[in-house]
């Protein structure tokens, strides 16, 4: 849910910071206060379109953060994960930061991220829906997914083995494409596989030549130095009364030493030891100077093979044993293209045996989908029957999928084409009135009806969209009466499973509140500002006869009101 909000420099807003809490908060307040500023400053943080008119007059840049609590298991913790954005005490932090030319910097907890990213896990979090605005539910492309959402139990199991058949699939039909594409393209492909195989083999690379050359190169570029250091180190050790030479006087004197006194033994075999071990370290150091030859020819030929070698990595890798790995990639591939027809044929013949299982698990997909979708139909419907809709027809229309692509193959006489979520394509459709064609959501002309539509819609949905957050922006408009109480109960039974922002001009919503804030414009210093203040029952009587009557605020009014606060919470308690 969204914990707390705070906006500077926004529109009309100075500096706010707004607390939230689950339930039903209510917003309400004088036309031109700012309402739907605060709703659209949530907007820009789950990654709306931005505009330098958003930025306070006066001001450099608009500042816009939220504080989200999650579930473990809610899909913008995987997102976050992925992203490697650090999580504590499950809470995330959108910000994001408007300069006066329209530019946004994008923060998910403190990490700068892109516009798509900061839009990909806000919208995961809260759903914004507008009296205007084509949402979620409304697009037609997300319907199967929702449909699918809506009887995850029953689909998950076929729909993992579909999407595992779907991926041997795809990948066959790209080699068999690759194949089969053009035949000049494939002569010069081989041309060229042949060309950079020829390079590779003549070159005669071995695994780490490189880097054996580096050293090579580094010790005859040192070579006075290291051999000065050598010779000067045996020197040391071996030389007349050097280090061997003290050694050996102290391993002699203390065999005198352990005669006399036992208890020493100890101490003279740890002398002898490191006698005998310096003695062998001087004949390998003497052994090692003598192998140390200068050749300035040498360096020559390192300098030309590691250019050689840096010609190739620059083509096929960045280190030799990349580039061999890259050698036996085409060295199949070639190897693939001498033997086309017959790996041709192969493929064709695997295309058509995973194809057809690919689509029995299809098919049987289908019949667990239109089994969901008679389920859906009547849920909705039983939704619009509280909402005083129950003429409507709510209808889960089907459609398969047609071929696209030479390499789909044909089942029953027509080409197949598969997608990652099966051969179904699914579009809500609806009708308002008897004797009316079903029409899509979209098509929906009454902005009444709609908003019901909606209302039901999200009470199914909310829950296996997993959604932290739910903003009706007056959707409530052009309804009264039975409709208007009838909106309001629907939006606090939503409520109770997630938290919902409503801003409303209907009394019914406002007395269902379980908070309600009140949004006013104040003038100070010949600037306008913006309040957010949260109201005390006697407040919200107030407000809320405010709603019902206009300006006038009458002891009928407010009695009125009381009625419906206490009506209110004798709903939300049956409930």
């Amino acid at each position: 849910m969204l914990a707390e909000l705070s906006i500077r420099n926004f529109a009309i807003i100075d500096e706010i910071t707004v607390p939230f809490e689950e339930g039903l908060t209510v917003l309400t307040g004088e036309t031109g206060a700012g309402k739907s500023i605060i709703i659209d400053a949530i907007g820009l943080l789950i990654g709306g379109r931005g505009s330098s008119e958003f930025v306070r007059h006066g001001t450099d840049r608009a500042e816009i953060e939220g504080l989200f609590h999650i579930q473990p298991n809610h899909p913008s913790v995987r997102k976050c994960q992925e992203l490697g954005i650090e999580l504590s005490d499950e809470m995330v932090v959108l910000k994001r930061d408007m300069t006066g030319s329209g530019k946004s910097i994008c923060r998910v907890n403190g990490k700068l991220v892109t516009l798509a990213i900061l839009r990909e896990i806000g919208q995961s979090l809260i759903d914004i829906h507008g009296q205007h605005e084509h949402q979620f539910l409304l697009q037609s492309d997300k319907h199967l997914s929702m449909l699918d959402q809506f009887n995850s139990k029953a689909l998950s199991r076929s729909l993992a083995e579909y999407k595992h058949l779907y991926e041997r699939y795809t990948n066959t039909k790209k080699q068999l494409y690759h194949l089969t594409e053009n035949e000049q393209e494939v002569a010069h492909r081989i041309d060229l596989i042949q060309y950079q195989l020829n390079e590779i083999s003549k070159a005669n690379l071995q695994p780490k030549e490189d880097e054996q050359l580096q050293e090579e190169k580094q010790r005859l570029n040192n070579f006075e130095r290291l051999f000065q250091s050598a010779n000067d180190s045996y020197q040391s050790l071996y030389g007349e009364q050097k280090g061997i030479d003290y050694l050996g006087l102290a391993m002699s004197h203390l065999e005198d030493v352990a005669e006399l006194d036992p208890a020493r033994i100890l101490l003279k075999e740890a002398v002898a030891n490191a006698f005998y071990m310096v003695e062998d370290a001087a004949h390998q150091l003497r052994d090692y100077i003598d192998t140390l030859e200068f050749d300035p020819n040498r360096i020559d030929e390192i300098e030309e093979r590691l250019h050689e070698i840096t010609a190739l990595k620059r083509k096929y890798g960045h280190t030799v044993e990349e580039i061999l790995e890259y050698s036996s990639k085409i060295e199949e591939e070639l190897h693939t293209f001498t033997n086309k027809d017959s790996r041709i044929q192969s493929l064709k013949d695997d295309l058509k045996e995973v194809g057809h299982d690919l689509y029995v698990e299809a098919k049987n997909m289908t019949r667990l989908r239109m089994d969901t979708a008679k389920k859906l139909e009547k849920a909705i419907h039983s939704e619009l029957q509280d909402l005083y809709m129950e003429k409507t027809t709510f209808k889960v229309s089907f459609s398969e999928s047609v071929g696209k692509f030479d390499a789909d193959p044909e089942i029953d006489g027509k080409p197949i084409h598969f997608t990652k979520q099966g051969i179904d394509e699914v579009q809500f459709l609806i009708s308002t009135n008897p004797g009316e064609p079903l029409k899509p959501l979209v098509k929906i002309a009454s902005g009444g009806e709609l908003s019901r539509i909606i209302l039901a819609m999200k009470a199914i949905f909310s829950n296996q969209q997993q959604l932290s957050s739910i903003i009706f922006d007056e959707v409530d408009t052009g309804v009264s009466g039975r409709v208007a109480q009838a909106i309001a109960e629907k939006i606090q039974k939503l409520s109770a499973g997630s938290q919902v922002l409503c801003i409303t001009h209907l009394p019914q919503v406002a007395a269902m509140a379980d908070r309600h804030l009140y949004i006013e414009k104040q003038l100070k210093n010949d600037r306008t500002f913006t309040n957010v203040k949260p109201l005390s029952y006697e407040e919200k009587v107030k407000e809320i006869g405010r709603m019902i009557s206009g300006v006038e605020i009458t002891e009928l009014t407010k009695q009125h009101a009381k009625e419906m606060i206490q009506f209110a919470d004798e709903v939300k308690v049956s409930s």
